[in-house]
Formats: C-alpha cells, sequence, structure tokens
C-alpha cells in the first residue's frame, strides 16, 4: 500500500512558555495600549521595536498590526500620492498590490523568471514608468539585491521590501529589508514570527521614520519610542502627516519578543527540513529545482518547484494525486483564487497586461509549506511522496 501523509500543513508549535507568562502579565496590567505606560517604564512595543531595529542593524523600526499596514504605512512615508504609478512583481500575493491600491497608487507589474524573483531586464526596462518599487521577496527567494539597487539608485527610485517571507534572510551578508529605503516583515500566525497579526518597517532615513510613526497613530506621543530618530525629525513633519491608525499593542509584543530571541535557530530548523524536501526531489523526471543563488542566505519555511511546460490537466493530475496522499501542494497557475493562493490577473482594480514571462512561470509552479512541527523524517517521506506521483503523471504522458 502507498504510504500516506498524515500531518498538518496548518499547525504551528506552540507559543513558548516565556511569551505566554509576558502576556499573562500584560493581560494583568491592564495596559494593552502601547501607549498606556507608567511613569518612567518602557512598553513592550517601544522594546520590542528597539530590539528589531538591533537585530537587523536598522537606525529605526516601527511595530505594526499587521505586514500590509506596515506596507501601506510605508508606501505613504516614502510619498506614494493618489494616482501615481508603483511597480512591483507580478508574482505575489494579494497584500502587496493591495497595499498599493490602498493608498491610491496604480500596480505596474514586473515580469518574473524561473528563479522566482523579479525579472530585472523587465524592470529596467519599465524602470522610468515610476518613482517606488515595492519589491516582493516573495516565498522567500531573494533577487540580485545588488543589480537591483544600482537600476534603482540610477534612476532615483525609492525601493520598499516586502519581507513578510524573508525575515532572517539575507543578501551578501546584510539582512533582507535593508538594501532599499524601507523593508516591512510580518508576524502573521504562518510567518518567521507568530503573533496571529502583526509586522514591522526599519528604516534608516529620519524622515520617512517619522512619518510612519505619526501615520501609525503615535499622536504626539512619539517620544515614548525607543527606535525613532530624535524631535526635530518629527517637528518636519508632524503638522502634514496624517494619522491612519495601525499600532501594534501590547499584548502582541510582549507574545513576539521571546520569539525574537530564537529566530536565527528557527530559521536554521526551517533550512533544515527544506534541504531534505529539495535531495528529495533532485532529478525527479519533469520536475525543476528552483537552485539559491551563493549570495542568498534564505529562510525555508516553505518549498517551490516547476512542472516547466506541462499541461494543466497534468498538473491538476499532480495535485489530486499528492493531495489523495496527504501532501497539500498549493498552485500559483490557477485561473481562479484559491485560499491565500491567487495570480497578478485576479486582482482586477488593478490593470493587467499580458505577462507571458510570468504566466509560463506560474504554470507549472507548485507550493508547499514546511511547518516546524514536520520532523525531517515527515519532509524526507513528503519528498517520496511528490516524487512518486510527479514521476507517474510524467510518465504518462511521456
Amino acid at each position: 500500500m502507498s504510504e500516506r501523509f498524515t500531518g498538518s500543513f496548518t499547525q504551528q508549535e506552540p507559543i513558548p512558555d516565556e511569551a505566554i507568562e509576558a502576556a499573562v502579565r500584560v493581560m494583568r496590567s491592564g495596559r494593552l495600549h502601547r501607549y498606556n505606560t507608567a511613569p518612567g517604564e518602557e512598553s513592550e512595543v517601544a522594546l520590542l521595536e528597539r530590539e528589531f531595529a538591533d537585530l537587523t542593524g536598522a537606525r529605526f523600526a516601527l511595530a505594526t498590526g499587521s505586514g500590509g499596514i506596515a506596507i501601506t504605512t510605508a508606501l505613504r512615508a516614502v510619498g506614494v500620492a493618489a494616482g501615481e504609478p508603483v511597480l512591483t512583481n507580478a508574482f505575489t500575493l494579494a497584500p502587496v498590490p493591495g497595499a498599493i491600491a490602498a493608498v491610491g497608487g496604480r500596480p505596474v507589474y514586473v515580469e518574473v523568471t524561473e528563479d522566482l524573483v523579479i525579472d530585472l531586464d523587465d524592470l529596467e526596462a519599465k524602470i522610468g514608468a515610476a518613482k517606488v518599487l515595492l519589491l516582493s521577496h516573495m516565498r522567500g527567494h531573494l533577487c540580485d539585491m545588488d543589480r537591483l539597487m544600482q537600476i534603482c539608485d540610477a534612476a532615483g527610485v525609492k525601493v520598499v521590501e516586502d519581507c513578510a517571507h524573508t525575515m532572517g534572510a539575507a543578501w551578501n551578508g546584510q539582512a533582507s529589508g535593508r538594501q532599499g529605503l524601507v523593508g516591512c516583515y510580518s508576524t502573521q500566525t504562518y510567518k518567521h514570527m507568530n503573533s496571529g497579526e502583526g509586522g514591522f518597517l526599519v528604516t534608516d532615513d529620519e524622515d520617512v521614520a517619522a512619518r510612519a510613526i505619526i501615520l501609525s497613530g503615535s499622536y504626539m506621543l512619539y517620544g515614548r519610542h525607543l527606535a525613532a530618530p530624535g524631535p526635530e525629525a518629527f517637528e518636519r513633519v508632524k503638522y502634514d502627516t496624517p494619522n491612519v491608525s495601525g499600532r501594534m499593542d501590547n499584548l502582541r509584543a510582549a507574545v513576539l519578543r521571546p520569539q525574537l530571541k530564537t529566530l536565527r535557530r528557527q530559521c536554521e530548523n526551517w533550512n533544515a527540513r527544506y534541504r531534505v524536501v529539495e535531495e528529495g526531489l533532485r532529478a525527479t523526471p519533469g520536475l525543476k529545482i528552483v537552485e539559491r543563488p551563493e549570495a542568498e542566505s534564505y529562510v525555508g519555511s516553505s518549498i517551490q518547484f516547476l512542472l516547466p511546460g506541462w499541461s494543466e490537466t497534468a498538473v491538476r493530475e499532480v495535485l489530486s494525486r499528492c493531495a489523495a496522499r496527504g501532501v497539500e501542494l498549493k498552485w500559483f497557475g490557477d485561473a481562479e483564487p484559491v485560499g491565500f493562493t491567487s495570480r497578478y490577473d485576479s486582482w482586477r482594480y488593478a490593470d493587467a497586461p499580458p505577462m507571458p514571462q510570468t504566466d509560463r512561470v506560474l504554470a507549472g509552479l507548485m507550493d508547499m509549506r514546511l511547518p516546524l512541527t514536520f520532523s525531517l523524517e515527515d519532509c524526507a517521506q513528503l519528498a517520496r511522496i511528490i516524487r512518486a506521483e510527479v514521476s507517474a503523471v510524467y510518465q504518462s504522458q511521456v
């Protein structure tokens, strides 16, 4: 009888005891709001922001209510106005173009490559179309950040990085999110730290940081931030920056601070699982591994592979056969949005001209979560099942 996987792809590790105890202390205090502090007290959110800034090497950090709020706040803070175009990857998740739309901008899509990163040649051809690039490190894949920044710097284009899938990753030793003007992160349940919802943005720019803090809902309490510029930066922007509210609360910050201490170890644990699946899938007939560049230090909390040139019927058969054996694969080539998965032409609030290269990539793109509740043996089993079912369908097509 064929083996069947019985693990859950949505089951996360439990919240650490230290985080639970910290959350209980906050609830007992009643001071959940980040600015509701006693005299001389530093809030959990302010402490978390300082610790996150230290982790990434940024001058300034802001904790937000979600990763999407981090991105919309960043776009407003760098000056995106209603009606303005914003460049972004054609391969991403809905909150990325959604953030552009939320500030009144217009997404301008850039093709992606088989390495699942933004096509830098297409970016170079389109770089004059906008003043801002919202770069999505989709599913944890980093492009050649050196070349990307050269292209953008030469054109005077500001880069906002969506690092929802690359917290803990790096390019040539520099933390993801630190190459552009602003880096944005998520702490939603399926990301690298878990507070249910939550996010961060980091920057070295004083004016951007000051605008972001006021945008997030600081009122005139910005002096209670620990990873913020001095009061002179706020004096320059406070009368012209709207309060749109998007703060993180002390309860979520208390849950996150202990997780931040173990982030590097957790990233290593994800990569161990990723490598087991990757090696198990190598040389599978008809399957292409997405190779990682040497300069990239990645976090393998999910894994992607390609079935290049496969028909829709064959792809759907792989999905069905794997599902029957307990393996949940997501397909980014489906014409209809499913769960969290959708493609650029699903977002009909934005113009979507033909993207032939992206269409070819997405048509064969498979995606699978690798939660840390999976053991290395689980990952080896997953690879065996996928390899067997892909091979069977491939042989039937030959």
